[in-house]
């Protein structure tokens, strides 16, 4: 596996990212077309076909949110625990969880002073893994 780095530490899976949501888009984008071109006695149909589209958005949309916030909730209990080893406290409540997931991917040496730094200047996801130094990659996420 290749090193992670700032420019490619983003994963997209083709197959969900690209594939799933332009077929989900045409779905609905036809059932849409049909619905309004269709005869009475094809109504229902036609609006059971709309209905059908706009839930498997939603499907794809919560499938992807949700194991999403499990991975953020350990993330959270990971770094909270990397700070405790390293400092003996937990993490400051200040802290957004989109920092401490963009924190992650320092190295230890770095840790602390790019969270502080975070901190004070209330520094964006972005901005947090583009001053880091010594990366540390997350080969897990998804």
């Amino acid at each position: 596996m290749k090193n992670q780095n700032f420019k490619n530490h983003a994963k997209l899976v083709t197959g969900f990212h690209g594939v799933l949501f332009v077929a989900l888009v045409a779905l609905l984008v036809g059932s849409v077309y049909h619905l309004f071109r269709t005869t009475s006695e094809n109504l229902y149909l036609a609006s059971l076909t709309v209905l059908i589209a706009i839930i498997l958005i939603l499907m794809a949309w919560y499938v992807r949110t949700f194991p999403l916030k499990a991975q953020d909730r350990a993330i959270r209990a990971e770094e909270n625990m990397r700070h405790y080893v390293m400092t003996g406290k937990l993490l400051p409540s200040d802290l957004r969880m989109s920092q401490i997931i963009a924190l992650r991917f320092a190295s230890d040496d770095e840790f602390l002073s790019l969270m502080e730094k975070a901190l004070k200047e209330k520094l964006s996801a972005k901005e947090i893994k583009s001053s880091i130094k010594s990366w540390k990659g997350d080969y897990y996420r998804v």
